[in-house]
């Protein structure tokens, strides 16, 4: 919804307060709750308004602490940047799920961005990653690094590697480029086929075809064209616009497809309706076999950190088996990246990677029956209740915590 848009602008009683947030909360309910109880009002259904509440709550002195004491109640996912009159504050939750990184301007300007890539528009050097669980305040006295609370083994998100970050990026320390690269050689090892060509899904499936292609000795071509006017297709609303998004994201190349064995590459499979239709456009276009690897493994279960995938009835790997998977999308063979693989390939720091999507253990279980999941929030962008929008909602993982949770919400509703 247009109202949701960052970052958020806020006055409060010692001035006003910007902040943009990458991330999502897993008791944002709660919390929203607990301060509409207390006569808070919201404008808009993001958890990052919730932020800026418990800030002007907050009792302590000075600003940071009061960011400090908000970002104690705060669960999930959060990397945060605050500007105020004379500071710029950032903030990583203490698992480090979101990256955050910081930089220098040659006139001595700090910056912080998601991404390294964004420091090269603006040519900044680039110093290092914000630590998980750390406050950096940025001020006229300089820079000054407080730790925001103890904070466990980091759980980055794995996903940051195969699909959101862009592949000259360094994330979590790693290259993107070198990582997705590495994914395309370890298919071409593990799951070797006889093909004239390798092909990718553009884009977030190029680098991880190259490397399929130079370890496979096939050549690289480019079998589908990408029209850069069409968005992400796995987070629009309805399954229509997802189905007519693919006609118009992805051409094919006949000339590159036409009697051929292709193997095409791509980043994932989330709900398997593109794949499906890729596949079509691939053997209308002449391809006399398809072979799908896909550089990432199975995503069975729904995240909750800021990656809007969606609920994990509509994921394909949760219902269906590889096997089956293959038939629904029509391809003559099908893998994908194998987990222990992956794993292996970041050797010891396997250990700090969140794999929940791929095998539905959560570092921070969801505590609320429902959890938020932005991406497919859709009205007129001004108003509109969010009980009134379908699949605004996830349901979080059943387990007896979340179980108690609803049981003393309702005990609650009653008294």
């Amino acid at each position: 919804m247009l109202k949701n848009v960052q970052p958020f602008v806020a006055g409060y009683r010692f001035g006003s307060v910007g902040v943009a947030h990458n991330g999502n909360l897993v008791n944002y309910m709660k919390l929203r709750a607990m301060l509409e109880d207390n006569g808070s009002i919201f404008n808009t259904s993001s958890d990052t308004e919730v932020v800026l509440h418990l800030i002007a709550t907050s009792k302590t002195r000075p600003f940071f602490l009061r960011i400090v004491d908000a970002c104690e109640k705060l669960e999930g996912a959060y990397s945060m940047v605050f500007l105020t009159e004379d500071k710029l504050v950032a903030v990583r939750d203490p698992y480090g799920f979101r990256p955050l990184v910081m930089g220098r301007r040659s006139n001595g300007a700090v910056v912080f961005a998601s991404e390294t890539c964004a420091l090269d528009l603006i040519e900044a050097t680039y110093e290092r990653e914000v630590y998980p669980g750390e406050v950096l305040v940025v001020d006229k006295d300089g820079v000054q690094s407080l730790c925001l609370m103890p904070h466990p083994e980091p759980k980055q998100c794995i996903f940051e590697h195969i699909y959101f970050s862009l592949p000259n990026s360094v994330v979590f320390g790693r290259s993107v480029y070198e990582s997705r690269h590495v994914f395309g050689e370890i298919l071409a090892t593990e799951a070797p086929v006889d093909c004239d060509v390798v092909i990718a899904v553009p884009d977030s499936g190029v680098v991880a075809a190259l490397g399929y292609a130079e370890k496979a000795g096939v050549p690289f071509q480019q079998g589908l064209i990408r029209s850069h006017y069409v968005g992400r297709t796995f987070i629009e609303p309805s399954q229509k616009i997802r189905d007519f998004g693919v006609k118009l994201k992805l051409s094919p190349v006949r000339r590159v497809l036409e009697g051929k064995r292709v193997v095409v590459v791509d980043d994932s499979i989330v709900r398997g309706t593109t794949s499906s239709k890729i596949v079509r456009l691939l053997k209308e276009a002449g391809a006399k076999e398809v072979h799908m690897r896909i550089a990432s493994p199975p995503i069975i279960a729904s995240c909750y950190y800021g990656v809007d995938t969606p609920s994990s009835e509509e994921l394909i790997s949760n219902r269906m088996s590889v096997e089956e998977i293959r038939e629904f999308i029509g391809c003559d063979s099908l893998a994908f990246l194998p987990l222990d693989s992956l794993k292996k390939l970041l050797g010891e720091e396997s250990k700090d990677f969140c794999y929940a999507c791929f095998s539905g253990k959560y570092p921070v279980q969801p505590k609320e029956i429902k959890v938020k999941r932005v991406g497919d929030f859709v009205d007129d962008g001004l108003n509109g209740s969010l009980e009134s929008i379908d699949g605004g909602w996830v349901q979080a993982p059943q387990n007896q915590d979340a179980q108690k949770v609803s049981e003393a919400g309702k005990l609650s509703s009653l008294t």
